[in-house]
């Protein structure tokens, strides 16, 4: 089969990889009908995270079952169906109290990467979840937002109490941003503040529903989203960058009592443990378990009540990968769409 594999940073390349096959009674191979980078992926591709040496990529997927271990029941050849970047059984304590990227069975979601034409899905029975139909191919780009970044804008704005009656701020206007905006009206939030410097993130930002658009950053932002609450701050800020800058923005954004729901990949933030202690403010967040929502979002996907796919503004062959990284990279583009 054909995959991404990352050499070094700003090395990618799509290269003959062997096929998947089962390995374990409860795996699944699937055939891959989309695929995307993830602003994750980035991370690595800057080097800023260490690359040791030729990495598979991708952990976001949709696609059709190819073939199942003798212990796999919950989904068979010939169903399309949406995953995780984790893998988890779905029956432990930590699962069943909803937090299956905490699995004590979990691994990665798609260990051969999810860039390339099939992939091994371990766990399947809990990590796969089938649609009700073979979905029409315009649907295809919202499911694949579900298995990692509407799942994980859904996961920050729960984690942040957005609801009814709740003013929410959004830091980091990228796709997992975008869709926090999303998930947060879905929710019912009265009001939802995103930060962003980048016209087109903040038009598609109001289509999702944002109500005010504040192009300042750091402490700036944060007075200016105080001028806009009262000088309160809102009660539910969601964090979705992973930056010490970003964090603390959050934080400070935070009006007394209010929650945090942080889902930015972490990357040498230190908290400030006097005025964290001084807040009052609450702090959850985390790898989102994407898992315990995809039920609902596919639900919501194919009964076309949310559009999470309009997030990708780049679509791509698989051959030219590559070029979906640079575009991120480069911030000209929001996410990219792969297809095998």
């Amino acid at each position: 089969m054909r995959g991404a594999v990352l050499y070094a940073p700003g090395d990618v390349r799509v290269e003959d990889r062997p096929d998947p096959r089962i390995e374990q009674p409860t795996d699944a191979v699937i055939r891959l009908a989309a695929a995307c980078v993830c602003g994750s992926d980035l991370w690595p591709y800057r080097g800023i995270e260490a690359v040791a040496g030729p990495s598979p990529m991708g952990h976001e997927y949709v696609g059709v079952v190819e073939e199942v271990g003798s212990e796999v029941r919950t989904v068979r050849p010939g169903q399309f169906v949406v995953g995780s970047f984790f893998a988890s059984d779905n029956t432990c304590e930590i699962c069943r109290a909803g937090y299956q990227t905490h699995c004590v069975n979990r691994q990665p979601g798609a260990p051969t990467g999810a860039q390339a034409q099939y992939a091994r899905i371990p766990l399947a029975d809990g990590t796969l979840v089938a649609t009700p139909d073979l979905p029409s191919d315009d649907l295809v780009p919202g499911l694949l937002a579900a298995s990692d970044v509407l799942g994980t804008g859904w996961f920050a704005a729960v984690a942040a109490e957005a609801g009814p009656g709740r003013t929410v701020a959004v830091v980091g206007d990228g796709a997992v941003g975008l869709l926090g905006v999303l998930a947060a009206r879905q929710l019912g939030a009265e009001r939802v503040v995103v930060f962003s410097r980048h016209e087109d993130r903040q038009r598609l930002a109001r289509e999702f529903g944002a109500t005010d658009v504040v192009t300042s950053r750091g402490d700036e932002g944060v007075a200016e989203l105080e001028e806009l609450t009262g000088g309160l701050g809102a009660h539910s800020v969601i964090e979705a960058v992973g930056t010490q800058e970003s964090m603390v923005q959050a934080i400070r954004a935070t009006r007394a009592g209010g929650h945090v729901g942080y889902v930015g990949v972490s990357h040498d933030v230190s908290l400030p443990g006097e005025e964290l202690f001084f807040s009052g403010v609450h702090l959850h967040g985390g790898p989102a378990p994407v898992r315990r929502f995809l039920p609902e979002l596919i639900d919501l996907i194919c009964s076309r009540t949310i559009d999470p796919g309009r997030v990708f503004d780049l679509e791509l062959p698989l051959e030219q990968a590559a070029e979906g990284y640079r575009a991120m990279d480069e911030r000209r583009a929001i996410k990219a769409l792969l297809r095998p």
